[in-house]
């Protein structure tokens, strides 16, 4: 799969998976040093936000817009995941009220699971993913161009159908 930052073509490393897939297991660190795992939430309906880089602009702007979508969707966990360094997403989280799970794959074991994986810029392709209580994938949005933000009501929506 291909996607653009500003026209410019990008190929993500991988395969990315599909609605009706199992959603691949992986594990990434926290901003309380826990290394967290998909798994820990089996049973639950997961919303993942991918971003590039939480400082910029249209990232930011993602992140705001699923922490507040947060508050208002019951029964979801909410994960915002970037392959920043834990200090760079802490240094973004402080003074904020966050209320989802800011996960850093600095690894790139989340990002590589997921076919996301934007090798020349070693960041992550921005998307949206919604997995149900089975463990199953009902919602993937990977966003064809980077500097675009996803579509907020589709990932909600579907959110909202999984549990």
């Amino acid at each position: 799969m291909e996607i653009t930052r500003k026209g410019t073509p990008y190929k993500l490393k991988g395969v990315q998976p599909k609605v009706g897939n199992k959603a691949p297991d992986f594990e990434a660190g926290n901003l309380t040093d826990e290394q967290i795992k998909l798994s820990d939430f089996a049973g639950k309906v997961v919303l993942i936000s991918v971003v590039p880089d939480i400082d910029t602009r249209v990232c930011a702007l993602q992140a705001k817009e699923f922490n507040k979508i947060a508050s208002e969707l019951e029964g979801v966990q909410l994960i915002t995941i970037s392959n920043n360094s834990k200090e760079e997403q802490a240094d973004w989280c402080a003074g904020k009220d966050i209320s989802m799970e800011m996960m850093h794959d600095s690894n790139l074991e989340f990002g590589e699971a997921y076919g996301l994986v934007m090798e020349e810029l070693e960041k992550l392709a921005r998307s949206v993913f919604v997995i149900n209580p089975k463990g199953e994938i009902t919602y993937q949005e990977i966003v064809s161009e980077m500097s675009s933000e996803p579509d907020y009501d589709q990932a909600i929506k579907a959110a909202r159908a999984a549990r």
